[in-house]
């Protein structure tokens, strides 16, 4: 049970309001900007995990000037972020090739959670590196696609995990659960009204 009633407030709201403080009061340090935050928006560690991903996500750097620890907001963070986005997409796309290329060999030799566990992981992979290579399409020129033989790819690589999937003894109870799993991710129509 918590001793201090914290706010519910979703993780990007928590982002926005530590940035909107940094923003504002770059003249503070560290524990003055605890008392702006802490307990008002949020717990103690919960400013203290909000800022690690903060900083481990390269938005805010700190810069330490004698004892005291100063946040600053990266400068230039599209470019920053929009090549930590490719070099991630690409590296996770030539990963996972080489995943469904083993996956062949080693998918009938798992037993039937672990077949799940990997259809899932790879299914979620592969649309979110496709959704990478989309974002990346849309930064550089939204009116042309540039990563067309990588979309191609993903395309193929998920017609060689269900074509595994397919080929599996336990394909019957593998194939819905993945299927239900990404429910969530998939296009629901919803008529307006």
């Amino acid at each position: 049970m918590m001793s201090r009633y914290e706010p519910s407030i979703p993780n990007y709201e928590r982002e926005r309001i530590i940035l909107q403080c940094i923003r504002d009061n770059s003249h503070l340090h560290h524990n003055g900007l605890l008392k702006i935050i802490v307990p008002k928006f949020m717990a103690k560690t919960t400013f203290e995990k909000v800022r690690d991903s903060l900083v481990e996500k390269e938005i805010i750097f700190v810069e330490k000037k004698g004892n005291m620890k100063f946040y600053v907001a990266t400068t230039n963070y599209k470019e920053k972020s929009q090549q930590h986005l490719e070099q991630n997409t690409t590296k996770t796309f030539h990963d996972l090739k080489l995943k469904i290329k083993k996956l062949d060999v080693d998918f009938p030799h798992k037993d039937i959670d672990q077949k799940i566990s990997i259809g899932t992981i790879l299914l979620k992979s592969l649309l979110q590196t496709d959704s990478g290579f989309t974002i990346l399409d849309s930064i550089k020129n939204p009116k042309k696609t540039l990563y067309r033989d990588e979309h191609l790819m993903i395309q193929q690589l998920i017609f060689q995990l269900f074509q595994i999937i397919k080929n599996d003894v336990d394909y019957e109870i593998i194939f819905p659960n993945i299927v239900s799993y990404h429910h969530d991710n998939l296009p629901k129509f919803t008529p307006d009204d």
